[in-house]
């Protein structure tokens, strides 16, 4: 596994697929939906974190999307982000 040198929050991934941010907080949601290590959470103070993801993670979620059909992407919709 090569060594990590950036991620991209979960927001700024949303606007460079065109995606709904809710959908890609649900899909990252479940730790199950991608592989280890390609969620981080940045702690930007002692109660908040961001959600981003590396570039692994990113190709895996654009696959994910390729992959999925309407009722999938709807029965995530449905699930509440962290």
């Amino acid at each position: 596994m090569a060594t990590v040198t950036h991620v991209c929050t979960l927001d700024y991934v949303a606007k460079m697929l065109g995606e709904d941010p809710e959908l890609l907080e649900a899909i990252v949601y479940n730790d199950d939906n991608l592989t280890y290590g390609a969620i981080i959470s940045v702690y930007t103070g002692p109660d908040d974190t961001v959600t981003a993801l590396t570039d692994d993670g990113i190709d895996e979620l654009k696959d994910m999307l390729r992959d999925d059909d309407q009722k999938i992407n709807t029965r995530i919709k449905a699930l509440s982000p962290r």
